[in-house]
């Protein structure tokens, strides 16, 4: 690998302290490294905007899990696989660390790394029987009722078939990736990153025995919006995509492509969850 790709978040206090360890990379490695976003400022000489000409080796996400849930979508664009530079808190989805980073770029150069590739879900919006909105998310979809205090109403079909509907603050549509996010603390389960499933996790539903489900990845889920009392918000990877009315539909599924992450220790997924989240620890 020896051409890089950059997304920083630009609100993260030590994006000098970035630019300052990527120049040194850049003498000493001889690597190069293209920036994937608009600069505030003009770029120091060693850093140059990405184009559509460059092909890249690797993008590197400087950040937390927001910043890498963002960077996900350059990678898709780019064909080029992601490694998270964890400067957040939790940083779940990152495998390296600004500290670490020289390292890593070594790991990389000298191929010493494998790629993971991860479900992607495809959420659409359909209002009056056509989709006006449809996008990707490595996490979740969630369907919120917005800020009214009373409850949604929600129908819940998969292939067509009823499932049930329920009473509740919004609906939480989750990839494996995503089980570890916004759906564990709604009590979904957790699955392993690269099973391919669907996790529909209610958000406070008004009847007890409501709880989350898990659908095999190749179901057509629906989401029919029965009654909201104020228009409510789909909500893709964190941020707002679209506004919600009663008759609405959502439609997710499994994505026809996959997002390709870099791993560069052996590192199990049950490893990350016992330092990470503290599992199993009394």
């Amino acid at each position: 690998m020896n051409n890089f790709g950059v997304f920083i978040n630009p609100f993260h206090k030590d994006v000098n302290s970035v630019m300052t360890l990527l120049e040194k990379l850049y003498k000493t490695k001889k690597v190069n490294f293209f920036l994937l976003q608009k600069p505030d400022k003009k770029l120091p000489e060693f850093i140059r905007m990405a184009d559509e000409k460059i092909v890249l080796d690797c993008i590197l996400s400087f950040g937390g899990d927001g910043t890498f849930l963002k960077a996900m979508h350059l990678s898709l664009a780019k064909k080029a696989p992601l490694l998270g530079i964890n400067m957040g808190k939790l940083g779940f989805l990152s495998d390296s660390s600004l500290h670490g980073l020289e390292k890593s770029i070594d790991d990389l150069m000298k191929k010493k790394y494998k790629i993971q590739k991860r479900m992607l879900l495809k959420a659409s919006l359909k209002r009056k029987g056509a989709i006006i909105f449809s996008d990707l998310a490595l996490n979740d979809a969630v369907i919120y009722k917005g800020e009214t205090p009373r409850l949604a109403n929600i129908k819940i079909s998969s292939n067509k078939r009823f499932v049930l509907d329920t009473r509740c603050d919004g609906i939480i549509v989750a990839s494996p990736t995503g089980s570890t996010a916004y759906s564990l603390s709604a009590g979904g389960p957790l699955l392993s990153p690269v099973m391919d499933a669907i996790i529909v996790s209610p958000l406070n539903p008004h009847i007890l025995s409501v709880r989350p489900m898990v659908f095999p990845a190749d179901d057509k889920l629906e989401f029919s919006i029965l009654e909201f009392h104020f228009e409510g918000v789909l909500q893709l990877d964190g941020s707002n995509v679209a506004k919600l009315q009663t008759g609405d539909e959502i439609i997710v599924t499994s994505a026809n492509r996959k997002v390709e992450i870099i791993k560069l220790t052996n590192k199990t997924f049950y490893q990350i969850l016992r330092k990470k989240m503290h599992m199993g620890k009394m």
